[in-house]
C-alpha cells in the first residue's frame, strides 16, 4: 500500500485538486481526512446502507458502481479508472444513506475524503478550499453531463438504440472513432440494462453490417 506522499504526482492531475499546488497537497489531505486503503478483487468499498459522508478518489486499480435490486438483479451505474470519484453525489445531496455500492474489480487503492470538509471551511481558513469547492462543482456538472448521455442511451427503444446511443458517446468522449470501453459484455448488458444474448447478437449484426469493428472491449465506429 503506497504512503500518501507517494499519491502526490497522480493528486496533480485529479479535476478536484486542479491548481493546487503540490506543496499545499499534504495539510490538504490532512484537512480533509484522507485515509488510504487498499482492496482486493471483488471487495466491497462501500456498501448500500453506509452513511454517506466520505467520497472515494481511484488511485490505482478500478471500481464500479453498483445497484442491486430486491431479487438481487444488478445495475451497473458506472465504470471508474485511476483518477476518478465516488459517492460524491449522494453526499452533496446530504442522502443519509447510499443507495449503491462500489466494488473494486481488481486490486485496488482508494483515497477516502471527508466530503464534509470539502464543502466546508475549516478553522485554519486554508487558502485552497475556495479552489477545492469550485473544482468539486465542475466534477458534479460534468458527472450531470455523463449521467444525461446514459439517460439518452437507456430511453433508446431497442437493442440496438442503446447500444449505438452508448458508442457515439463513448467515441465523442474519446475524441476518436476507435475506442475501448470499460465493461466486458455482462457487464455492458447490465450497465444498458438489455439481455447480454441479444446485445452480443446484435454487436454480431451491426459488426455484419459493416457499422462497427470490435475485439473484446475494443470498438471503432464505421459508419455515421
Amino acid at each position: 500500500m503506497k504512503k500518501i506522499s507517494d499519491l502526490l504526482p497522480l493528486l496533480e492531475r485529479v479535476p478536484l485538486f486542479a491548481d493546487i499546488a503540490r506543496a499545499d497537497l499534504p495539510a490538504m489531505l490532512d484537512c480533509l481526512g484522507a485515509a488510504a486503503r487498499a482492496y482486493g478483487k471483488g471487495e466491497t468499498v462501500f456498501l448500500a446502507g453506509d452513511a454517506a459522508s466520505r467520497i472515494g478518489l481511484v488511485c490505482d486499480g478500478a471500481a464500479q458502481v453498483v445497484r442491486e435490486d430486491v431479487f438481487g438483479n444488478r445495475t451497473i451505474l458506472t465504470s471508474l479508472g485511476p483518477g476518478e470519484l465516488f459517492g460524491e453525489t449522494f453526499a452533496c445531496a446530504r442522502v443519509d444513506h447510499l443507495p449503491v455500492s462500489v466494488v473494486a474489480m481488481s486490486p485496488s487503492e482508494i483515497l477516502l475524503l471527508d466530503y464534509r470538509r470539502i464543502v466546508t471551511t475549516c478553522p485554519s481558513s486554508c487558502t485552497f478550499h475556495a479552489r477545492l469547492i469550485e473544482n468539486m462543482l465542475g466534477i458534479l456538472a460534468e458527472k450531470n453531463l455523463m449521467l444525461n448521455r446514459k439517460i439518452e442511451a437507456l430511453s433508446a427503444r431497442s437493442t440496438r438504440g442503446k447500444l449505438t446511443a452508448y458508442l457515439a458517446a463513448q467515441a465523442e468522449r474519446n475524441g476518436s472513432r476507435a475506442f475501448s470501453i470499460p465493461f466486458n459484455r455482462q457487464e455492458l448488458a447490465d450497465y444498458l440494462a438489455v439481455e447480454r444474448s441479444a446485445m452480443s447478437a446484435e454487436l454480431g449484426k451491426m459488426r455484419d453490417e459493416g457499422l462497427i469493428r470490435f475485439h473484446r472491449n475494443e470498438f471503432e465506429l464505421l459508419k455515421a
